[in-house]
């Protein structure tokens, strides 16, 4: 597998390449969105809305360019985006209980209704350009990096799919995500501090060691079972205790 191009020149110190960069030119409205959505998230990291708020806040921003760059420059991913491969429609949760247990259908179909979830809950984005396209299809998928992962959807867990996602993507509102975990954890919960940690350094570890999940048409894998895909991916599942279940 070829791998991605580095944001960091060879040769460069870290000190040195930022030191160089410019400052970031955001418009007002970004800022007021990015800071809102903070804030939000400080005070309750189930607000999914705060989620999409710090998202759609740093659309411009110069990290998330980097990242960008870095996502066109994989071979896994670059392909992906340019094709804007997204999905046909809203999933048949009805439709996908019927496959057999352990497929990817009938595990996401369960998760969705076990939690009273709903396939199509997310903020909607108009795709004019790959940053648009990149919002959209992460918010679509994000369920099924769910049930890839074993991280479940409570604070713990969706902050450790966080550090999967700066793992593989190097977004920047991911790890805005991961440091509000911890911020929040320190501040208002610390004996939960450690459990919040460990969720981050697995989760970076699974993204790291995985192939990208970003790559993958999952909506025409439906028939195919968990565990085979998680072998083929490279994705060792966490425990319950990463989750905060422990």
């Amino acid at each position: 597998m070829e791998p991605c191009n580095s944001v960091l020149p060879v040769g460069d110190s870290p000190v040195h390449f930022f030191s160089e960069r410019p400052l970031p030119s955001l418009k007002i409205h970004d800022v007021i969105t990015e800071m809102k959505g903070v804030f939000g998230m400080l005070r309750n990291p189930e607000h999914t809305d705060s989620v999409f708020d710090i998202e759609d806040g740093l659309r411009h921003s110069e990290a998330t360019k980097l990242s960008m760059d870095y996502i066109l420059s994989c071979p896994e991913m670059g392909p992906m985006v340019r094709e804007r491969y997204l999905r046909a429609k809203v999933p048949d949760l009805d439709a996908l209980r019927k496959l057999p247990e352990g497929t990817l259908g009938r595990t996401y179909a369960d998760n969705l209704i076990h939690h009273g979830f709903d396939p199509d809950y997310f903020r909607k984005v108009e795709v004019i350009d790959d940053d648009s396209y990149l919002i959209l299809r992460i918010r679509e998928t994000h369920d099924l990096w769910h049930v890839m992962t074993g991280f479940l959807p409570n604070r713990i867990g969706e902050i450790g799919l966080k550090a999967v996602e700066v793992a593989q993507l190097r977004r920047p509102m991911a790890a805005i995500i991961c440091c509000g975990g911890v911020m929040r954890y320190m501040l208002r919960d610390p004996d939960g501090l450690e459990i919040v940690i460990e969720a981050i350094s697995k989760g970076y570890q699974l993204g790291l060691g995985a192939k990208k999940l970003l790559a993958q048409k999952w909506e025409e894998r439906w028939e195919e079972r968990v565990d085979d895909l998680r072998e083929e991916l490279g994705v060792q599942p966490v425990t319950r205790e990463a989750s905060g279940l422990g």
